[in-house]
């Protein structure tokens, strides 16, 4: 069977990767000049299952209202612009802020993600793919009481459903990650997922690439994708900027894009763009940088190390699809990291990126079939598109193979909506 992926960032490049795996011959469309070009290309860095819990909680909405006045929030929106699409994306998710559906969608995400996990392991072992790769796990650390209470809450609920977490004293985040002695007397603890991962999600979506077109995978860079033809509920063709494309089935991976295609269709997806940032810093003194992958709740930040690199990334503005860097927000990361880790370099500025991650209004990704015949969804995976890149990949080449996949799909397609 012929089947076209739209979009080459890393959802797009695992589902490309299974396909030709599966046996398909597979195209893969994309508008940049090469693979992980957008929100693969500067990400956190890191395969956390640990972050499956959703962003819309009981303690969301509060926390939210705190924030409006803070231009460097954690969670920021932009609620006086006209934006339609973004007035009833936050109507949703205030809908999944009761504590049954955090429960629900907790569940629903960390069944993907751990899969995903798998998936990505297997993978890694195949495949001799170079991206700055590091097991030593994902350390979320604490200094509010309050947070680290309804965060070991959250990770009891997650151990129920499979995600090992070990809740760790001030002391035991010291010997885990050395480099947080400077904050041990502001610690409160820490929560610790081994099995988490981290690494370069652009090294590993452009080495991904390049082992699939080994395998025959076609790649068509600098198509812009234009429009969907469809017939009768049926996709016939996908129009470029450069070509008109034929194909026997059609893989949506193109992220917060992904509803502007399907919507003169009458298929609405509720997904919205949520901008997040990423500082790049080179390490002058990579002993006073940590190894361990770490996530600071209370700011929403985290931090991976990639070789001689220290890559900080978080927060989230929701306001349209821009992706110019607010410098106030970077500098403000910048600053943090600097805080915790003032030796591992003299820089004053690292390197500043922005992207857009595609956000469902339950944190859950969507996929798999939908009422437009020959189309298949994969997006949606909001900040956990590398977590579930190849779990969502392999699910997708499942259904469009017609083998019985390999984790239950109930709640993760378009019909819960």
């Amino acid at each position: 069977m012929k089947v076209i992926v739209l979009g080459a960032g890393v959802v797009g490049t695992t589902s490309a990767y299974y396909l030709n795996k599966a046996g398909h011959d597979v195209v893969i469309v994309d508008r940049q000049a090469q693979a992980g070009m957008e929100t693969s290309f500067a990400n956190g860095g890191q395969v956390a299952a640990a972050h499956a819990d959703p962003w819309a909680s009981p303690a969301t909405p509060l926390k939210a209202l705190k924030w409006l006045s803070k231009k460097d929030a954690p969670l920021l929106f932009h609620f006086l612009r006209y934006d339609p699409a973004l007035w009833s994306w936050c109507l949703r998710f205030l809908m999944n802020c009761r504590q049954e559906r955090t429960d629900i969608n907790t569940e629903r995400t960390l069944r993907v993600a751990l899969y995903s996990r798998t998936c990505f392991k297997e993978l890694r072992h195949e495949l001799d793919l170079d991206y700055d790769h590091r097991g030593e796990g994902i350390l979320h650390f604490y200094r509010d009481q309050k947070e680290f209470d309804l965060a070991i809450k959250a990770a009891e609920t997650m151990r129920k459903h499979g995600l090992d977490r070990k809740i760790l004293s001030p002391e035991e985040c010291v010997k885990t990650e050395r480099t947080l002695h400077s904050i041990k007397q502001d610690l409160i603890g820490g929560i610790f997922s081994e099995d988490d991962e981290s690494g370069d999600a652009y090294k590993f979506t452009k080495n991904l690439a390049q082992k699939c077109k080994e395998n025959g995978v076609e790649f068509l860079y600098n198509h812009n994708v234009e429009s969907l033809n469809v017939d009768k509920q049926t996709v016939q063709s996908v129009q470029t900027d450069r070509a008109l494309l034929k194909a026997d089935a059609y893989v949506l991976a193109m992220g917060s894009f992904s509803p502007q295609l399907v919507k003169p269709h009458g298929l609405h997806l509720p997904i919205y763009p949520a901008k997040g940032y990423s500082v790049t810093l080179d390490l002058e003194k990579p002993d006073h940088a940590p190894t361990v992958s770490l996530t600071d709740d209370e700011f929403k930040l985290v931090y991976s190390r990639l070789g001689n690199r220290l890559r900080i990334a978080g927060t989230a503005e929701l306001g349209g699809y821009g992706t110019d860097v607010n410098l106030r927000r970077a500098r403000s990361i910048q600053k943090k990291a600097f805080e915790l880790f003032p030796d591992c370099t003299t820089a004053t500025e690292g390197e500043f990126w922005a992207g857009l991650r595609p956000k469902t209004p339950d944190s859950v990704p969507i996929l798999g079939k939908c009422k437009i015949n020959r189309l298949y969804l994969n997006t949606g995976h909001g900040t956990l598109g590398w977590t579930m890149s190849c779990g969502t990949g392999k699910i997708i080449a499942d259904i469009i193979s017609e083998k019985k996949t390999q984790i239950d799909l109930e709640g993760l397609s378009i019909e819960r909506f």
